[in-house]
């Protein structure tokens, strides 16, 4: 077994000899990893491993790429591998393929080379180091041949650098245990799914339905029996709530989670990733029988999506005392209202007012997530301390033309509503991109009962603005609505916008964030900050209290609110030790 303390005390030959095998076929990466001696961290070492091969040039990464076999290809029958990569093959049963997966194999390892001009990466052992299955496989096989080269570049590399992680991981004999238990969890609480989309194999998880009364009964027996929760309860509006009890009967209280309801084919870490790693910590606490001086308590909000009903942030709402009574009455698409979802759940509605909490009895609020997003993924960082969640307004729009004959009306006679929304659209892009952290989306656009042969006469579409501070935010909103007033008018057309959502920045508490900063330093990752884009129960809770968020990069270019949004165990298990930190400090802070 290697150490990180014996790699700091090699010489350079004795350091690239220990690392070797870890990418395929070349030393050089062991050997300027060699010149960032000491390391701090086995986290520290791979991410200097990923930075020096992110440094190195186009050249340098397409050779390290070059180095790599095909998969299941000629090189897998001869057996000219790395002992490495014969074990990698093996496990995922490459080497086992029956003869119509050899054929798909080879004709897409015929097509990529074509397209691409080097093998396919990837990392078969999979998020968890267990293995994917050559089903798995050969679908991401296919899927990545449809990427953009560039891209695609970068994912071969940012697979490599998950094979070298895992191979280091196997030569200094660690594993990520609560990684693993957190990625299990997640796992495990998938297996139930709304009807419809369960015999699909489609994740979706909306409020009160079966599967979601069963997701709230599993995550309060493990509080209960797997993390030694001293309280657990599911609340009126089907929070799950747990809490674990300080030294102190007098402190105030931390208080973290997220949502476990999904989107509608979605995927498993959106919302119960922070949910998981706050229990994991707990886990560990009782595991040692320690107390920490405040109590900890960990709610994993029962709606953030709006997917059921018109209303989001039930589960949040209802702790910051902003839970609407008139929701109650809002239908389903069954015609199902939420008062009767919720007296079938058992839930009472008269004790939602006895929710709320008071910001006198608690420290803060923090938040882990998936990023949901790629910006952590393109850039190599596994954690990354969010600044502020954007504000964002919406809309739903009309511009409003008249229907006409696409032969016989000339084009200075049209007065088209297409080509101006389309107008707007592309200003909107404009406008976005003008300012830092700026977003500006124009997500739904039709044209009703269009034809092919007739001008459009009316289209719809959707607004979505957000910035870091409500300033940008309504800077960027006045100026859109300006110009599609000034598109309007100079073609002769009507237009209608309706609000439908307004929500205010929320700026991470500073001390809260520089406690999520020294953590992360902690595990001897750099420190990035970055703004959530997305909404998040925080955004509640900073109503009433102070509040920060810390994001694990996503897999498959951050892409979240689908089946392919994924972690890596590792990358979970650092989340864990960074929230670990941050409840070490906090308990050093108090009196």
């Amino acid at each position: 077994m290697i150490t990180v303390t014996q790699l700091n005390a090699a010489a350079q030959a004795e350091f690239v000899q220990l690392l070797d095998g870890t990418y395929e076929h070349s030393p050089w990466i062991a050997r300027k990893a060699w010149a960032r001696r000491p390391f701090t961290s086995l986290a520290q070492l791979k991410f200097v491993l990923v930075e020096l091969v992110r440094k190195a040039g186009r050249e340098a990464q397409l050779s390290l790429v070059r180095a790599h076999p095909e998969l299941a290809g000629k090189a897998t029958v001869s057996k000219p591998l790395t002992a490495e990569s014969v074990s990698e093959q093996d496990r995922a049963g490459l080497s086992h393929c029956t003869l119509e997966e050899f054929a798909r194999i080879q004709q897409l390892n015929a097509d990529y080379s074509a397209r691409f001009g080097f093998p396919f990466i990837l990392a078969v052992r999979g998020p968890r180091g267990l293995g994917l299955n050559r089903t798995e496989i050969i679908e991401t096989f296919a899927r990545r041949l449809e990427n953009h080269p560039a891209f695609e570049l970068a994912e071969s590399l940012r697979n490599i650098h998950r094979i070298a992680e895992i191979r280091l991981n196997d030569k200094l004999d660690h594993t990520p245990e609560l990684g693993n238990l957190v990625w299990d969890w997640a796992e495990q609480l998938s297996a139930y799914s709304d009807s419809g989309y369960a015999e699909r194999g489609e994740l979706t998880v909306t409020y009160l339905t079966d599967a979601h009364r069963a997701c709230a009964q599993q995550l309060a027996k493990r509080m209960r029996e797997d993390c030694g929760f001293d309280e657990v309860a599911i609340d009126a509006v089907g929070n799950v709530v747990g809490r674990y009890l300080g030294s102190d009967p007098q402190a105030r209280s931390l208080l973290t989670g997220s949502h476990y309801d999904t989107v509608r084919n979605g995927g498993k870490y959106d919302g119960r990733l922070g949910i998981f790693v706050p229990m994991a910590c707990v886990r560990e606490l009782h595991r040692q029988g320690r107390r920490l001086p405040f109590d900890i308590e960990v709610v994993g909000f029962a709606e953030e999506e709006g997917q059921r009903y018109k209303a989001t942030f039930l589960g949040s709402g209802a702790l910051t005392g902003h839970f609407e009574i008139g929701w109650l009455d809002q239908q389903d698409a069954e015609g199902i209202t939420m008062r009767e979802a919720m007296m079938h759940a058992g839930l009472r509605v008269g004790d939602i007012p006895g929710l709320k909490r008071d910001p006198a009895d608690y420290l803060g609020f923090v938040e882990v997530h998936i990023e949901q997003g790629p910006v952590l993924n393109e850039a190599d960082f596994p954690l990354g301390i969010v600044t502020s969640i954007n504000g964002g307004v919406r809309y739903l729009g009309e511009i409003i033309g008249m229907s006409s004959h696409a032969g016989t009306t000339p084009m200075g006679h049209r007065r088209d509503a297409a080509t101006a929304a389309a107008e707007l659209a592309l200003y909107l892009e404009q406008r976005g991109s003008s300012a830092p952290h700026l977003v500006a989306t124009m997500g739904m656009l039709e044209v009703p009962n269009g034809s092919i042969n007739v001008v459009p006469g009316l289209a719809k579409f959707s607004l979505d603005i957000r910035a870091t501070t409500n300033e940008v935010r309504d800077a960027c909103e006045a100026d859109v609505r300006a110009e599609l007033q000034r598109i309007c008018e100079r073609r002769g057309l009507q237009c209608r916008l309706e609000e439908t959502m307004r929500a205010s920045a929320a700026p991470s508490a500073p001390d809260w964030q520089l406690r999520w900063e020294r953590a992360v330093a902690s595990l001897g990752l750099p420190v990035y900050r970055m703004p959530s884009g997305a909404g998040h129960d925080a955004m509640k809770l900073h109503e009433i209290m102070p509040q920060a968020m810390l994001f694990v990069r996503g897999l498959n270019a951050g892409i979240s609110h689908n089946p392919l949004e994924s972690i890596t165990s590792d990358d979970a298990g650092l989340c864990v030790s960074a929230f670990q930190n941050l409840l070490a400090q906090i308990a050093m802070e108090q009196p």
